[in-house]
């Protein structure tokens, strides 16, 4: 039913576009249109009784929706944006077109006026002869055409019938400063409130100001002159409503004696005056057309002849039926192809799905079988050798969440290593980081109090990342943790640790760090550093702002003939003197090397820069400020190596100057 009434509705909507309906045909279209609101109603309640039984769990189903929607859906859309379009574009130039010829008419009357007041100026004692002339001239082409001469003394002289409106007796007050006038001049219809009948009427004064008199032309619209604006447009005027009136119109029978079809209505909009007041409005014009009749005067200037005696415009009309005709077959064509794709398909997804369950069930043995020789053949051979090895893969996700859980407690084992919870030191404002790149990492800090006003301060950086480097994290802290309470001197104690631990790492490994005594007795701090970045230190007040600390010292741990004697030689130890307010800061290489998308690199002298600028923080609020302007800095980009960073800020000091030159 939906594609027979789709059917009978398109042809219809061709038939009414080449020619007018017979009334037979309009009731078949009636019945086709109620029949495709029934079919479409139908096919809604199926679906929605179909979906409740799990219509759309099978893949075949789907598919052939999906080309439904795909294929059949968008090709009624552009169907109807076609219809909806031309429609649109016939009414504006059917509007046009009628306001075209009825501009003429307002021409015509105008010239009509001139042409009697100019031969008046000229004759003025033949007056009545020039007044029947003009109208027997003009009576040709419009029958019920009334013209009038207003004399200066009051007197007259009419020719024409006068049946719209009454003789005019005078010039109204509103034209007194205008020599002409043209337009419409609305007629209210007595039986039909609303409703008014247009009269076209033009004024020309004679002589200088209307000294000698005034001629007036009145042409109705009425059947005669609108069946002549017909054939000259191929637009009718049915009704006209004053825009102003807000009564009810009953609504008279269309003038040109027959209701027009879907499609082929139209509304225009004139301007029509108030004789007497010279007030102005809008009265709204119901238009209709045949859209044969309007495409043949649109197509007439298109008078070539092509092969055969056929007009251009017509062969292109037959041309793009054809084309339509063609574009039918072609959607059904395609959708046969689809349908017929999709069984295919989905007859090989079953297949798939059945060796699915049953693997899903532990048949691993399970096999499937499909012949065709294309992309589901081989994801069917695919998926047989994947239940062959599935069971190894099930062991290797077991060990690799053996593995993942392993590491998690290895990284739970590593941070509990680190010192937890803020230090309180008196005298000293300390804060702290370490951001692993892996689940566990290479870098290390530390404190070791020292005493009531002495503290241990150590970090570290294991090279490499993973789970060997935290190894020797943890053998690192044990290792300086004993020694810390032996070894006064930062230096004395990387050395000990350089010998150490030397003999325990493996030819590919070391490490550097940085190993600080912080006395506020003495107001100093006392530090060494083996191969580690430099130490920020910003002295409160300092103009020159915060500087970057680099004593001599290779890296911990390398395994060459000599290495230790070379690291005891060139390690140095550096002792500065220490005041409120001022900032020291501690860092692994992951914080100056955290580069962003562009492979650029954060650098020491950016950190020294916010280290200076925001060094009147407290060390919370600083770290806080540096984790931003990292994040911000790095954006989207991967977190390469381990971040850990130690800041401190001398809140009280005593004996030493607080303002002593490093």
């Amino acid at each position: 039913m939906f594609l027979g009434a789709a059917a009978l509705k398109f042809v219809f909507a061709i038939w009414r576009a080449a020619a007018e309906l017979p009334s037979a045909a309009r009731v078949v279209s009636g019945a086709a249109t109620i029949a495709l609101a029934i079919a479409l109603v139908f096919f809604f309640w199926r679906l929605f009784v179909q979906v409740k039984r799990r219509l759309l769990w099978r893949v075949r189903r789907r598919l052939i929706l999906s080309y439904i929607f795909i294929g059949v859906i968008p090709s009624l859309l552009i169907l109807i944006f076609f219809l909806f379009a031309g429609s649109l574009v016939f009414m504006n130039v059917s509007a046009y077109l009628f306001r075209d010829g009825y501009e003429k008419v307002i021409e015509d009357a105008r010239l009509s006026a001139q042409a009697a007041a100019t031969e008046i100026t000229r004759t003025p004692a033949r007056v009545g002869e020039t007044i029947e002339r003009v109208h027997r001239i003009r009576s040709g082409a419009y029958p019920d055409v009334s013209i009038a001469y207003l004399a200066p003394d009051g007197t007259a002289a009419l020719a024409g019938p006068w049946k719209a409106l009454p003789v005019p007796d005078s010039v109204p007050p509103w034209l007194a400063a205008r020599d002409a006038f043209q337009g419409a001049v609305g007629v209210p219809v007595k039986e039909s409130p609303g409703e008014e009948d247009l009269v076209v009427r033009s004024l020309v004064k004679v002589g200088p100001g209307g000294s000698a008199g005034a001629v007036i032309v009145d042409i109705p619209l009425d059947g005669q002159v609108l069946h002549q604006v017909y054939l000259n447009t191929g637009v009718r005027l049915d009704n006209v409503f004053d825009s102003t009136d807000k009564s009810a119109a009953t609504g008279r029978p269309a003038q040109g004696g027959r209701s027009a079809a879907f499609f082929e209505n139209s509304l225009a909009q004139v301007d029509v005056v108030d004789w007497k007041t010279g007030a102005e409005h809008q009265d709204t014009l119901v238009l209709s057309y045949r859209l044969r009749d309007l495409y043949n005067h649109l197509s007439s200037a298109q008078a070539i002849v092509v092969r055969g005696g056929m007009r251009l415009s017509d062969a292109l009309m037959t041309f793009l039926i054809v084309v339509g005709v063609l574009f039918l077959i072609i959607e059904a064509a395609a959708l046969t192809m689809g349908l017929a794709l999709a069984r295919s398909i989905t007859s090989s997804v079953h297949e798939l799905f059945m060796g699915t369950e049953r693997v899903r069930q532990g048949d691993f043995t399970h096999r499937i079988n499909i012949a065709s020789k294309d992309q589901l053949g081989d994801l069917a051979d695919s998926f047989n050798q994947m239940t062959g090895s599935i069971e190894n893969l099930l062991q290797t996700a077991a060990e690799k969440k053996r593995l993942e859980e392993e590491l998690r407690i290895a990284r739970q084992i590593q941070m509990s290593l680190l010192p937890r919870g803020p230090l309180d030191f008196p005298g000293l404002s300390i804060t702290a980081l370490c951001v692993p790149a892996r689940e566990v990492g290479g870098d290390y800090y530390d404190f070791f109090p020292l005493g009531p006003r002495r503290l241990g301060v150590l970090i570290a950086d294991v090279s490499g990342k993973g789970t060997s480097a935290a190894l020797y994290m943890a053998e690192l802290k044990g290792l300086v943790l004993s020694l810390s309470q032996i070894y006064q001197s930062p230096r004395q104690l990387l050395i000990e640790v350089n010998r150490i631990i030397s003999d325990n790492l493996d030819t590919r490994s070391f490490i550097t760090m940085t190993y600080a005594v912080i006395d506020l007795d003495a107001c100093t701090m006392t530090f060494a550093r083996a191969g580690h970045t430099p130490v920020v230190f910003l002295k409160d007040g300092d103009a020159r702002g915060a500087q970057s600390l680099i004593p001599n010292g290779i890296v911990v741990g390398l395994r060459i003939p000599g290495a230790h004697e070379k690291f005891v030689e060139l390690l140095e130890e550096q002792r500065i003197d220490l005041g409120r307010g001022d900032v020291i800061a501690l860092y692994t290489d992951g914080i100056t090397e955290a580069m962003d998308v562009r492979s650029d690199l954060f650098g020491d002298a950016r950190l020294s820069r916010l280290v200076a600028e925001h060094g009147h923080l407290d060390a919370a609020d600083l770290r806080e400020r540096i984790l931003r302007e990292i994040e911000a800095f790095v954006g989207n980009a991967d977190q390469h190596d381990d971040m850990t960073m130690i800041l401190m800020k001398v809140e009280t000091a005593a004996a030493v100057p607080e303002r002593v030159a490093v």
